[in-house]
This record gives C-alpha cells, structure tokens and sequence, in this order.
C-alpha cells in the first residue's frame, strides 16, 4: 500500500514574476507502508522541498502529492491542518520542542489537539517513552535535556498519533556520532516492531547505511533509487 505518492511534481521559487529557482523537476516517487527510506543528495538538490510538500508545510507548483491516499493540493486548509495532525508525523533538525512544556507534555501535545483525555495519552506516552529509554524524563523541560535526549522526545511526539509517515529533516544534524547513531538505531527498530514508515532527508552516511531504501536528488531530480535487497 502506497502511504505516499508523488507524480510530475515540480516546485518553482518565484520573484517578479520570474521563476528564480525551480527546486524540483517532475518528481515522480511511491512509498509504501513500513519503509525505512532516505532521500540523498548536496546540498540544493531538493530533499528538503520534497520533504515540506510530502508533509503539506508548503504546496507544489504542480504535480500531486498524496498522502495516506489523500491528495494534498485538493484539500481545505483545514483538512490539511488535520491531516498533519493526525497522519503525519515530523523530526526537525532543531527538535521544536515546546520549552515550557516537560518532556512528556510535548509528546502529549498532538494527542491532546485530537481530543484525547489526559489519562489515557498520559499512559500512552508512558509506555512508549519507556520503551524508548525516556522514562526517567518524562518531567523534564527541554532546556535540561541533550540534544540527543530532546531528538528522542521529538521522535516519541511523532509516532505517539500513530502517523502514517513520519518525516525526518536532517535528524542528526546536530548530534555527535554516538548520539545520531543511537538515534537512528531506534527509529529502525521501530521501524521493524510497529511499522512506522520513516522518510529522512540527510547529509549523514550513517543514516544512509541504516536505509532500506536511498533516493538520490540532483538538480531538483531523481537520479537514482536503490533498494537493499532483504535478508
């Protein structure tokens, strides 16, 4: 099942009416459910754009997105809004976790726009930061944690709503090696235990070793995609 689909996608940066840059050129990708991908390429390649048009943070000049069957461009504003909420989730480099927020509240959040009662997210976001080896921070503020700690709640605030994506912008970024490698090691084994499909956008080749699947970006297009063959 496709989780993500894009046809003929292009992205044009317009001033003056003149096309200034054009990020992506007929961007044609399908994801399926519970892939572990990476999107690959320099810097200006266009990961990034394709990652903000997957996740509805901007529209493409032309093309579809479409994500858990839904078409992006067809949709209110209000409809996308409750598509991010619900079906998508996001990592940012700089983690955007809420400061006066402890650690679990921030995991809470999502659950809590979707109406959620507090004890039944509260529980929720318990096992799952357990699982994930948070447990002793559950009421922490983000100020008092690392940046691998805060990537890990920023990682939990994702799945906690069950997303059918989760994207992932240069999640290591900021992090050491050992920090990043521990990060990612955990997102794969969610990966493989619950299913979450997790699409990156990445320098890292750290992160690229650990993908199921590489797509490569030049110039706006898909150069190439390599699968690793399944044990």
């Amino acid at each position: 099942m496709a989780v993500v689909e894009t046809k003929a996608v292009v992205k044009d940066y317009v001033e003056n009416g003149q096309v200034v840059t054009q990020a992506l050129r007929g961007v044609d990708l399908v994801v399926e459910k519970g892939e572990f991908m990476a999107l690959a390429g320099p810097s200006g390649s266009g990961k990034t754009t394709l990652l903000n048009l997957i996740g509805g943070l901007d529209a493409a000049t032309s093309g579809t997105v479409k994500v858990d069957g839904r078409e992006l461009g067809a949709l209110s504003r209000a409809d996308l809004a409750d598509l991010r909420r619900d079906r998508i989730g996001f990592v940012f480099q700089s983690y955007n976790l809420i400061p006066v927020l402890t650690a679990a509240e921030n995991a809470e959040y999502v659950l809590e726009l979707k109406g959620m009662a507090k004890a039944e997210r509260r529980a929720k976001v318990k096992a799952l930061f357990e699982r994930m080896g948070l447990g002793a921070l559950m009421n922490t503020r983000p100020l008092k944690m690392s940046g691998g700690q805060q990537q890990r709640v920023a990682v939990a605030r994702a799945i906690a709503p069950q997303p059918a994506v989760v994207l992932a912008d240069e999640p290591t970024a900021n992090l050491d090696q050992k920090t990043g490698h521990e990060l990612v090691s955990m997102m794969r084994e969610l990966n493989r235990e619950q299913g979450v499909t997790f699409i990156f956008s990445t320098h890292d080749p750290m992160v690229l070793e650990h993908a199921d699947r590489v797509v490569r970006l030049v110039d706006g297009k898909i150069v190439a995609d390599e699968r690793k063959p399944k044990p």
